[in-house]
């Protein structure tokens, strides 16, 4: 079985990131090579830019050297602008991304692309992170995480 293709929005991506998240696990699995990470140029300066902003440049450049050498990674080249996301306009970067590494699902809680999830064409697989981490939990060979909301 091959690994499920999967874009991630940047809010999803710094979830996962914290060492203390409960989504944590999904940055081990994709490291593990449970799941295919499909980014763009464009998704990657954004990438490079907030965890710069938010966590440190040091981070950041880290992190951006674990994409460059892993072998789960697909890097695509949008051609073409669908604008599938007209209420915020910055987020085509991630369906665009989508569309041209054929991603089995963009993963994001943003409502913006709720627009995306309901085009008849081309179709975009919009998942929330808690659906992602459901289908990564149960997927075989996968240890489960402790449970998201705290309990054991």
């Amino acid at each position: 079985m091959t690994p499920p293709r999967v874009v991630l929005d940047t809010n999803v991506l710094l979830q996962i990131l914290g060492a203390r998240s409960p989504y944590h696990f999904l940055f081990r699995a994709f490291l593990d090579g449970a799941f295919t990470l499909c980014v763009s140029t464009e998704i990657l300066l954004e990438y490079e830019e907030i965890l710069g902003r938010l966590a440190s440049r040091t981070a950041a450049d880290l992190f951006l050297k674990v994409l460059a050498y892993s072998p789960n990674v697909i890097h695509g080249t949008p051609y073409f602008q669908f604008r599938l996301v007209t209420r915020d306009p910055d987020d085509n970067k991630f369906t665009d991304c989508a569309i041209v590494t054929q991603a089995d699902c963009l993963v994001t809680d943003d409502s913006h692309f709720r627009e995306a999830a309901d085009c008849p064409f081309p179709r975009i697989n919009v998942m929330s992170l808690d659906a992602f981490a459901d289908l990564i939990r149960s997927a075989p060979g996968q240890e489960p995480p402790p449970s998201l909301h705290g309990g054991n």
